[in-house]
């Protein structure tokens, strides 16, 4: 049976675009979905909310204090820096987030990018198209040199459950891993690690998977003096925040030859803007912030943001991020 709490989705069109329906959310409040929502019209469809769901709309101290009727926010992602998650915990909102939902299909998609960067399967697939093969005096040719994962270091810049996750199926390529994590964990995983200093890391890793958090405090710290530490046979991969890169000075170093490639599936602003400076850089290769979207994971994260709301209606929220301001 529906209940009578009124819950707004401001941009529901990525989690379900046809595929995941919302009956789960649907049963637990009168409930209002959005596709998308400008930013002129967020405090218009918010007004009546108790609940909001949301994943790229941002919410601000002025937001939410022009929203009283407010009681609860589920984010409909990991990440929850669109939130101000301090000024919500001062007027009593609970921030929930949703955790551990797509690891799987992030380091699928870690892989196939660190893959693509050492193999080109889709150049030599344009290339074979093109005919190139058919006209080949040989059985075999290679446009560009080919990288093989084993014996390379994997550094792993946060080492939680997606960054332990990412060095499994490193090792299981025969990678050496290491990491950098402010707090090293009390468990580490299932394979060997060695945790290192950020500059170690940056200085000594073949590729660098970025699978940490983005924080007030580290917008932007992949900038020139990391960067040009690296070697440059080197690949560096972001499939957590695009802040964490200084964009302007990972196209310098790509353009300067400071390391060898990148794969991103996350850029600063998104969707991207035409003057990014990374389209242009060479050896540069996009997926359009794709990692956390399989079916699959979809799945996953509205069966968790559906137990988000129903233990705020229980009266004991969980996987709440802001437990440390809440009044």
């Amino acid at each position: 049976m529906t209940g009578n709490k009124n819950i707004v989705v401001l941009d529901g069109y990525t989690i379900n675009p046809g595929d995941n329906p919302w009956d789960s959310v649907q049963v637990l409040g009168k409930c209002t979905i959005y596709d998308r929502t400008p930013p002129e019209l967020k405090l218009d469809r918010s007004s009546d909310a108790e609940i909001i769901l949301l994943s790229k709309v941002k919410l601000d101290e002025a937001a939410l204090d022009a929203l009283p009727k407010l009681k609860y926010i589920s984010m409909l992602a990991t990440g929850y820096n669109n939130v101000d998650v301090a000024a919500a915990g001062r007027r009593g909102i609970p921030v929930s987030n949703v955790p551990a939902y797509s690891t799987e299909s992030v380091v699928q998609t870690t892989f196939a990018l660190l893959l693509e960067l050492a193999m080109h399967v889709g150049l030599h697939d344009a290339s074979v198209k093109a005919g190139e093969w058919i006209g080949c005096p040989d059985h075999s040719y290679w446009k560009t040199p080919l990288l093989e994962l084993d014996g390379l270091a994997l550094g792993i810049v946060g080492y939680g459950t997606i960054g332990q996750a990412v060095a499994r199926v490193g090792a299981a390529f025969g990678m050496k891993i290491i990491a950098y994590a402010p707090r090293i964990p009390k468990a580490a995983g299932s394979v060997p690690v060695r945790f290192v200093s950020l500059e170690e890391l940056f200085a000594t890793a073949d590729a660098i998977s970025l699978n940490c958090p983005q924080t007030p405090e580290n917008g932007g710290f992949v900038n020139a003096r990391l960067l040009g530490l690296m070697k440059s046979s080197a690949f560096l991969l972001n499939l957590a925040r695009g802040g964490l890169i200084n964009e302007v000075d990972l196209a310098r170093a790509l353009h300067s030859g400071q390391l060898a490639g990148a794969g991103l599936d996350v850029v600063a602003h998104e969707p991207m803007l035409a003057d990014n400076p990374l389209l242009k850089a060479p050896n540069c290769i996009f997926t359009p912030h794709i990692a956390w979207a399989s079916l699959a994971a979809r799945k996953r994260l509205m069966a968790i943001v559906t137990a988000n709301i129903a233990s705020y209606l229980a009266g004991a929220p969980i996987n709440v991020v802001n437990r440390q301001f809440l009044k």
